[in-house]
């Protein structure tokens, strides 16, 4: 597992995270909160090189709004 970034926004109903640094999962990543339970899954990659932002696809029972500003892990 490991780190994947700070959730900065939604988007018509997906997750807008900021990448930690140039190190990003590939699409279809599962997106974890800090007690493990699956948020969502990348389904794209976008942005600066340097610091990219992901975009997730959050499960059904996940509400986006109250996701943001927390961290992200990828498993």
């Amino acid at each position: 597992m490991r780190r994947l970034g700070t959730v900065t926004r939604t988007a018509q109903n997906l997750l807008i995270v900021r990448c930690a640094d140039e190190n990003h999962p590939g699409i279809g990543a599962e997106a974890v909160d800090e007690s493990l339970s699956t948020i969502g899954r990348v389904v794209d990659v976008f942005g600066p090189v340097s610091r990219p932002y992901v975009a997730v696809t959050p499960e059904q029972d996940v509400r986006a709004a109250s996701i943001v500003g927390q961290r992200l892990y990828a498993r």
